[in-house]
């Protein structure tokens, strides 16, 4: 793992330490590398409960509840759907923080609307907060995106665990 990332997945579980929160992860285009980044560090299990992969539109329903009709109007790469998984998550896992992921890596799949790079996050909390963030990398690659998508997770973790 990269310095970075391992200095961030650090930064995650030092501030859930601090303040007594387990975390789970909802991950789609990252397929997941933000649970890995976590478990990657020693002794992470005090704070990680688990993660869900849901790649696909039947997995985003079956395991974290996200309506049909969400994926179907919005689509899988969407604000509403990336809320749904965190909303979703919360709900299946022992957990007091989510953060959830969905998005087009490339080479294909993009289109004018939603291009290769576009990436939705959401982040929710136990106690009510849900924030959203929309980013758009760009065709960096499949890896590119991948790993900038895993870094703004981690930092969505860290903030909303340092706002508890």
């Amino acid at each position: 793992m990269s310095d970075d990332l391992r200095a961030a997945a650090k930064a995650v579980l030092d501030a859930c330490r601090a303040h007594g929160l387990k975390i789970a992860t909802a991950e789609s285009c990252t397929g997941g590398l933000v649970a890995g980044a976590l478990t990657d560090i020693a002794g992470s299990s005090d704070v990680v409960d688990r993660g869900f992969v849901t790649y696909s539109n039947q997995a985003k329903q079956q395991m974290l509840g996200v309506p049909a009709a969400t994926i179907e109007k919005h689509g899988a790469v969407s604000r509403e759907t990336a809320e749904a998984m965190a909303r979703g998550a919360l709900g299946k896992a022992d957990a007091d923080i989510v953060v959830s992921i969905t998005g087009i890596a490339g080479p294909g799949g993009g289109s004018p609307d939603k291009p290769v790079g576009l990436v939705h996050f959401a982040a929710a909390s136990r106690s009510g907060a849900l924030t959203h963030t929309e980013k758009r990398y760009g065709d960096l690659g499949r890896i590119g995106v991948r790993r900038k998508s895993t870094l703004q997770a981690l930092l969505m973790l860290k903030n909303l665990a340092e706002e508890k």
